[in-house]
């Protein structure tokens, strides 16, 4: 007997496993693919088969591809689905087509490369800096509920409105909107934001002043990238915003935590060998977290000190409509002419955070070096947006949803005052909320921190600790305790289960 040859792939010319055993496999599996419901077509069902067999193994290099006509017949459907399908695995390299052999199974896997369906062994590891920007975050959360610090009413936000604005402008929306563009915004919403910021937060500012930003990081960003260089020092409030501390430290700059007191930034605080700022970051009319305004004497001293360094003053003005006790507090940059402020806004905190807009109000040196720098890293965009922004402020809906939002916040502070004041009572400490979208619980340890957090969690509450906010540990202990974002029932459940538990650990 004359001993049979051992199969040969027609594309490499190597042993290959019986050509035929697959083919069984392909019959009976896809016939149950395409048999199944599903929402794909037949051609995207065919082709996600067969290239799952091929990465499976259950489709060996070599193995030939039964015809596009036998397939078709034996599947029951098109012949063009099945060529479809073919063509595009050829394409991606699945399967090698031989004129006038027919079309094999390749072997995909040749070379270096690691399988796909093989989980890589090499350790993912972040860059140092990556590791550091893990300090100013915090796990996500399934849902903004009671207690979520910075998350505004947004059951309360007049979308109907908002979507008209927004078909208007899709359906007249300008050519030039579609190319890249190099003006620091749409015209229209910069004028709107002059005209507004002069009437209410004293902001000496042109149009031109303006550059329209996706929301206040990257503002930061740009500032730390354009006027600062790696190792420079920046001040920062101490307790302050996470999300600039991340800015700056990602930007490579030296963190150096200023105390904040009463009277808020307290520079007189710093010992005399203290490096000189580079920039300096503050929140002066309601600081976060504390809810501390900076005192007029501090403010014009800020100035005089940043003018003596060369230093540029970072005013971030996050949630200053939300006044409960006094109308708003003028801005730092309006006190004097040609000051060393970059002043910071956004619309997330008074609109809703998904809209991703915010804006700086530069001095006239910077502007013409961040429009260009802007639209090189970041590109403009968002034309639309803009434009129905600028009609919602100018057709005055921006001022009436700001009075509303801000009785409803002050309606939201009492529930959660009512919901804690037994706890209040027995010497639990609040701050003082004549402004903002959160309140501070003051603890007497960070073990009694650490065990309300952990209820908390039990609980599917959320609650954010005090101290993560210090750059220097280990920081003051207790929880920033936002209510706007969270109806009034659900800010009484939570305060109650709050002040109880307090209760429970301290007596």
């Amino acid at each position: 007997m004359v001993p049979q040859e051992e199969p040969v792939c027609p594309i490499y010319g190597e042993p290959v496993a019986d050509p035929n055993a697959h083919r069984l496999w392909i019959q009976e599996a896809l016939n149950l693919q395409l048999a199944e419901p599903d929402v794909r077509t037949l051609g995207q069902r065919l082709y996600d088969a067969l290239r799952g067999g091929i990465q499976q193994g259950r489709l060996p290099p070599g193995s030939a591809l039964p015809s596009s006509r036998q397939l078709a017949t034996e599947l029951g459907i098109g012949r063009n689905t099945v060529l479809s399908a073919v063509d595009r695995l050829v394409a991606e390299g699945f399967l090698v087509s031989r004129p006038g052999a027919g079309v094999f199974i390749a072997d995909w896997q040749r070379g270096p490369q690691t399988p796909l369906d093989v989980p890589s062994s090499t350790p993912v590891t972040l860059s140092r800096r990556g590791e550091r920007l893990l300090d100013f975050t915090a796990p996500p959360s399934a849902r903004h509920a009671a207690f979520a610090p910075g998350v505004p009413a947004l059951d309360r936000f007049p979308r109907e409105r908002w979507q008209r604005l927004l078909r208007r402008h899709q359906q007249r929306a300008p050519i030039d909107w579609f190319d890249y563009r190099n003006e620091g915004g749409v015209k229209a919403l910069r004028e709107a934001l002059c005209d507004y910021l002069r009437l209410s937060r004293s902001v000496r500012c042109r149009p031109e002043q303006v550059l329209i930003t996706q929301g206040a990081q990257q503002g930061f960003e740009l500032i730390a990238r354009l006027l600062a260089d790696v190792g420079d020092d920046v001040w920062l409030e101490e307790p302050g915003y996470g999300g600039a501390q991340a800015c700056f430290a990602a930007a490579g700059l030296s963190l150096q935590p200023v105390p904040v007191d009463d009277e808020g930034l307290n520079v007189a605080s710093l010992p005399p060998e203290t490096p000189s700022p580079k920039l300096i970051y503050v929140t002066p009319s309601h600081q976060y977290p504390s809810g501390a305004t900076l005192s007029l004497a501090r403010r014009t001293a800020l100035l005089g000190l940043a003018q003596q360094h060369g230093a540029w003053i970072i005013e971030d003005d996050y949630d200053s409509e939300f006044r409960y006790t006094s109308a708003p507090i003028a801005s730092l940059q309006g006190l004097m002419d040609n000051a060393p402020v970059i002043y910071v806004g956004t619309f997330s905190k008074v609109l809703y955070p998904g809209l991703r807009l915010g804006y700086l109000v530069l001095p006239p040196s910077l502007v013409t070096s961040f429009q260009r720098i802007n639209a090189r890293l970041h590109r403009e965009g968002q034309y639309v947006t803009q434009a129905a922004l600028a009609d919602f402020i100018g057709e005055g809906h921006f001022a009436r949803h700001v009075a509303r939002m801000r009785q409803c916040y002050r309606t939201r502070q009492a529930t959660l005052r009512r919901a804690l004041a037994p706890a209040v009572a027995r010497g639990l400490e609040l701050s003082s909320g004549h402004a903002g979208m959160h309140l501070v619980a003051y603890l007497a340890s960070h073990d009694l921190e650490r065990e309300l957090i952990r209820r908390g969690e039990q609980a599917g509450l959320r609650l954010s600790p005090l101290s993560d906010h210090y750059l220097q540990a280990p920081g003051r202990p207790g929880l920033v305790l936002g209510y706007a974002g969270a109806p009034e029932a659900e800010i009484e459940r939570a305060g109650r289960w709050l002040g109880e538990h307090w209760l429970a650990l301290t007596t």
